[in-house]
């Protein structure tokens, strides 16, 4: 199986950043939240919040929207950030493993591109955390419960954090932009 990253390694950005710019966009009196989200970065970089409960901070914003019919609006203008790299090799049992919220990319991932995605569960009512984010070794862990005897021929990534995935794939490949290169075998 090919197994893929999503933010910047096949979309062109970070969805969550870009799916809330574009919710401010529509709704700019959600504006009034970001010092508690930037309060929930800065606990984060000093070591007194989990990753989790930053993310929880920052996407406090989706109880003020009605979510779906958001993400829908989000994804109609944003698609077309799939890199076209993808898209031409894109095939139906591509994997796609991200930490980006699953009720953000399963219209998409799932509807759009239909191929399998696994990735961080949010509540979409409140922004809390169902589990784990799906960030790091968690994404191994996260494969393995969905697909027990999992073997990736190939992994693309845009970052190093995800070294534990790396670890497992037969080929690892960087994106950076459109370009791929081979990650050195670790």
């Amino acid at each position: 199986m090919n197994v893929y990253d999503f933010d910047r390694t096949i979309y062109n950005g970070d969805s969550s950043v870009d799916f809330y710019i574009f919710v401010l966009c529509k709704k700019p009196y959600l504006i009034v939240l970001l010092p508690f989200q930037a309060w929930g970065m800065a606990l984060y970089l000093f070591g007194i919040y989990s990753k989790e409960n930053m993310k929880e901070k920052f996407f406090m914003f989706i109880r003020f929207i009605t979510v779906q019919e958001m993400v829908l609006r989000f994804w109609d203008k944003n698609y077309k950030k799939i890199k076209s790299w993808y898209m031409r090799q894109k095939q139906d049992t591509d994997v796609i493993i991200s930490a980006s919220p699953e009720f953000l990319l399963e219209p998409l991932v799932c509807g759009y591109l239909g191929v399998t995605l696994i990735c961080s569960r949010i509540d979409e009512n409140t922004g809390k955390y169902i589990g784990k984010n799906c960030f790091g070794e968690e994404k191994v862990v996260r494969l393995y419960t969905v697909y027990p005897s999992a073997v990736v021929d190939n992994f693309y990534s845009d970052s190093h954090v995800d070294t534990p995935m790396a670890r497992m794939a037969k080929n690892i490949f960087l994106v950076h932009g459109d370009t791929i290169t081979e990650w050195k075998k670790l």
